[in-house]
């Protein structure tokens, strides 16, 4: 009877499980959509285009639930910390995704192995903008009037540590100059001393400024992407005219849990790359003054070539940060 027993467990544990548990077909009940970021900034912006067009081809609810703080810190550890089952998973951006590790350090709550990569859903180019009182009228003058006085002039940022913040940095090391960085608590209140003349000089994402650049409250002297905005097209970018090869762009895309079921990420990075290419999400791209993934040859995405992307991304901007000695004010 025991040796019964022990053949039928044995057979038992040779038949394959199924590859996501019991629930059937993935997905099969809501998957929660998690952003680092408080509503309305352009990670927030970017998941509700994303998760509403997942809703309809997925047929099941993508919740959106925003958690900031911390750079995008507090809401990506939750989701590293998350039962690995493809229902949680974190739209995220730039800095909780790359820049963070080498900005935090020791105290960086989680690891890049925490988090797998799923599909990029956007870039978009940070603009550098002087007030229309200034002399300055070329990106060419604003390096020419940080050489000539050190560290004297200031500049003004959405906070320590954003993709604003840190492409500027990478833009005066390549420069050899050096400015003095005014960080603020978000994009709104810094636009609100950048549009009164206070500063005397700023930078953000595209999204968040156009409006002030098209009225003339902000002069545009640069793009930090590889090519033009499609929304800035007489706005140079800093690799035709000061730094050639620079690219240094904000972008936003999806991980999930370290572990979470192979099956699960393919089919939603496939899911990304399908609504990444459809023409109305194209169009509301355009509208941000983003650019669509162009990851894979065809201008998509996939989870191998998103990895890719974020350890060539974290390699780029922890030699930034080195070099730069950026911190946390």
């Amino acid at each position: 009877m025991l040796r019964r027993r022990s053949l039928i467990a044995a057979a038992a544990a040779t038949l394959p499980l199924p590859a996501l548990g019991q629930e059937g077909p993935y997905p099969s009940r809501p998957i929660r959509m998690i952003v680092n970021f408080p509503p309305g900034g352009t990670t927030d912006i970017a998941a509700r285009i994303y998760a509403e067009r997942l809703q309809a081809r997925l047929g099941q609810p993508v919740p959106v639930e925003n958690r900031g703080g911390a750079t995008g810190n507090i809401g990506a550890e939750a989701v590293a910390r998350a039962t690995p089952d493809g229902y949680t998973v974190l739209s995220t951006a730039v800095s909780p995704a790359a820049i963070n590790y080498a900005l935090f350090g020791a105290r960086m709550p989680y690891r890049p192995e925490d988090l797998a990569a799923v599909g990029l859903y956007l870039r978009v180019p940070n603009v550098i903008m002087v007030h229309p009182s200034q002399p300055i009228r070329t990106i060419q003058d604003l390096v020419a009037a940080a050489k000539a006085r050190p560290g004297q002039l200031n500049y003004g940022s959405a906070g320590s540590g954003g993709s604003p913040h840190m492409s500027m940095e990478m833009f005066l090391l390549r420069t050899g100059t050096r400015m003095t960085h005014v960080p603020f608590r978000g994009a709104g209140p810094m636009l609100i001393e950048a549009v009164a003349g206070r500063l005397e000089a700023s930078v953000d994402n595209i999204p968040s400024c156009i409006g002030h650049i098209r009225d003339g409250r902000l002069r545009a002297l640069a793009v930090t992407g590889h090519v033009r905005s499609s929304v800035l097209p007489d706005v140079p970018t800093l690799a035709e005219t000061v730094v050639p090869g620079f690219e240094a762009t904000a972008w936003f895309g999806m991980q999930a849990p370290a572990r979470t079921p192979r099956a699960a990420i393919e089919r939603l990075g496939a899911e990304i790359d399908a609504i990444s290419k459809e023409r109305g999400t194209r169009l509301k791209l355009a509208e941000l003054g983003a650019d669509p993934p162009n990851l894979t040859p065809d201008g998509g995405t996939t989870p191998a070539t998103f990895e890719t992307f974020i350890k060539a991304e974290i390699e780029k901007w922890a030699e930034v940060v080195r070099a730069s000695g950026a911190t946390l004010e």
